[in-house]
């Protein structure tokens, strides 16, 4: 079998896709797959739509010779590699992590639905209208659908795909050694609380420096690590150093081992999210044997249970602050989340999710 595979970003980029595809690239040659990989950052410096036309060149050049076109992502890549597996004649299977046209209202174009919600709203601005029409139709044109969780299952099907196309196929992650952690995180005293996101609204940057702010005014000095870039940043920063004043560290992006070795070095995992589909980090976050305090939001229930960490409602400041602060003030119940999380990560086992993925492809 040959797969084509589309993804919107490769590492060195950071995100849930790179490194979903290099595991792919790197796994699926030793299941009898072979594999190649086509990146949209390699047309992303030219103009839009030029770019886009250049992508499906790219696709259909290199797809001649392969089985079906795998793509990671429903628009900025899943348009283009719809159009060139329509020209080809090959099947085309994506795999959905989140809603695109949803993000992009979020961030651009002022929606302010929760995602639930969104799904059951029709009247949008009319960006948003033609990113959810996209969407939609490459996942119609499509021959299955990969979801990381059940959740996003859910939501898939909400656009009227027939659940039986959709196929849950959870994440995983291996920890890469030989990270570099930045000096400015190792001169910031234990506990160290972290989280690793895009800075963008869902991802409830600021109310994670509140309550970090809210632990510190109870008596506790633990230090905040944020790793990620966004167009919040500016704004969180500000906002860091008016709560918080010392011992934070905003590191911007970082390379994937470079994570991984900031999350050895680290004593709390936090991720206030609003929505979610799966994260990658609370496996990542998992398999460093980290405590973990996320929301009840999305996929995050499907990761994170009782014994690896602690479940919030989504928006609850105090509710964070304590979680935090009963992690960091308790030894014993803190290694007992820690031995949690190990355990817990063998769930979401590289071999595991490759077999699944080569067994569905191999379905088509």
């Amino acid at each position: 079998m040959r797969v084509l595979i589309a993804t919107p970003l490769y590492p060195p980029e950071p995100g849930g896709p790179a490194t979903y595809a290099k595991l792919l690239k790197e796994g699926l040659p030793g299941l009898g797959v072979e594999v190649s990989i086509v990146k949209f950052n390699d047309v992303r410096h030219l103009p839009k739509i030029f770019r886009h036309f250049a992508y499906i060149l790219r696709l259909i050049w290199e797809g001649r010779s392969y089985d079906l076109v795998l793509v990671l992502d429903p628009v900025s890549t899943g348009f283009p590699a719809a159009l060139a597996a329509m020209f080809l004649g090959k099947p085309l299977v994506l795999k959905v992590v989140g809603d695109y046209a949803w993000e992009q209202g979020k961030q651009r174009f002022g929606v302010t639905e929760s995602l639930d919600d969104f799904a059951l709203e029709r009247r949008v601005p009319l960006p948003v209208r033609v990113l959810r029409s996209i969407e939609t139709w490459v996942a119609h044109r499509s021959s299955a659908i990969i979801v990381p969780s059940e959740y996003l299952k859910l939501h898939v099907a909400s656009w009227g795909i027939p659940s039986e196309k959709i196929t849950v196929i959870h994440n995983a992650v291996a920890l890469a050694e030989g990270g570099k952690v930045p000096e400015e995180v190792l001169r910031l005293p234990h506990p160290r609380v972290l989280t690793v996101a895009r800075l963008v609204p869902w991802k409830g940057i600021a109310g994670l420096i509140e309550a970090v702010a809210k632990v510190r005014r109870d008596g506790k000095k633990v230090s905040l690590i944020i790793v990620g870039d966004g167009s919040e940043r500016s704004h969180l920063e500000k906002h860091a150093q008016e709560k918080l004043r010392d011992n934070f560290v905003f590191t911007g992006p970082l390379a994937p081992k470079d994570v991984h070795a900031i999350l050895r070095e680290s004593d709390v995992f936090a991720l206030n999210s609003a929505y979610e589909g799966l994260s990658h980090v609370l496996i990542e976050a998992l398999a460093a044997g980290l405590p973990i305090v996320a929301t009840k939001a999305g996929g995050n229930v499907e990761v994170v249970t009782d014994d690896s960490g602690i479940l919030i409602p989504v928006g609850d400041t105090p509710a964070l602050a304590d979680a935090i602060a009963r992690i960091i003030n308790n030894p014993e119940p803190s290694s007992r989340l820690r031995e949690g999380a190990l355990k817990r990560s063998q769930l979401f086992g590289v071999p595991v999710m490759l077999a699944r993925t080569k067994e569905l492809l191999a379905a088509i």
